[in-house]
Order: C-alpha cells, then structure tokens, then sequence
C-alpha cells in the first residue's frame, strides 16, 4: 500500500521510531517505490516526508510532530504510522486529531499500509488568507 502515501522516485523520507516491530514488506516496497533509504534523526537534510512508527505509550505526540517539521519540506508530508486496532500499542485516532493542530498540522487522510499498521497523514496548515 505504500503507492497510496504519494511519494516518488528521489523523495527523501526521515525515518522516527523504528523498532523489530515496524512491518519490514512495507518499508522495503517504500525504498523501492523511492530508490533511497531512508533517513534517520541524525540528517541534516530537508526531506519530503516523515514516516513515525508511533504506538500508545511512545510519548508526546505533539513534540515528536514538532521536531519533525523542522526537517520537512513546504510541501511534504508527515504520515504517523499506528498499530491497528487490538494491536499491542494501538494508538486512538482522536489521539493524532487532537495532537496534529497544536502542532500546526491538519489531518488529511487515513489508509491502511499493513496488516498490523495504519497510516495518518499530516500536513501544514495553510496561512489564512486576508
């Protein structure tokens, strides 16, 4: 499913929160559909997406949302990716809701990614118009 998050060839993608968990298939198909590797929290790139493997109990959202804007491109993307539901460290879907505007993000969409994980993409508010 990684097809359906947007990204394409040369896109460079922070990685956050990786653990033996993390659905191997997905990230493979995802380096593939980009040609790179992805990126870790030591880069001091912009990059054009971040991916957050985030289970219930990993922290502040919020602060893990803000740090990771200060390495995303104006136009990119930040997908926090979520156990699914009676998965261990499901996380609540009002949980990303209430955490993405404090953070300056808005939701725009959710897709499933894997058999075990869901994946929320957040981007930037839009300035208002005057």
């Amino acid at each position: 499913m990684p097809a359906r998050m947007g990204m394409k060839k040369g896109d460079l993608i922070l990685e956050v929160g990786r653990r033996e968990d993390c659905d191997i298939k997905f990230r493979d198909e995802l380096s593939a559909i980009t040609g790179t590797q992805f990126l870790d929290g030591l880069t001091q790139e912009v990059v054009d997406a971040v991916i957050i493997w985030w289970r219930d109990g990993d922290g502040d959202l919020v602060d893990e949302l803000m740090d990771s804007l200060t390495y995303l491109s104006a136009s990119g993307a930040i997908w926090v990716l979520t156990p699914k539901v009676n998965r261990d460290g499901h996380v609540e879907p009002s949980d990303i809701q209430d955490a993405a505007p404090t953070a300056g993000l808005s939701q725009t969409s959710t897709i499933s990614v894997a058999s075990d994980w869901t994946a929320t993409r957040l981007v930037a508010r839009k300035a208002s118009k005057r």
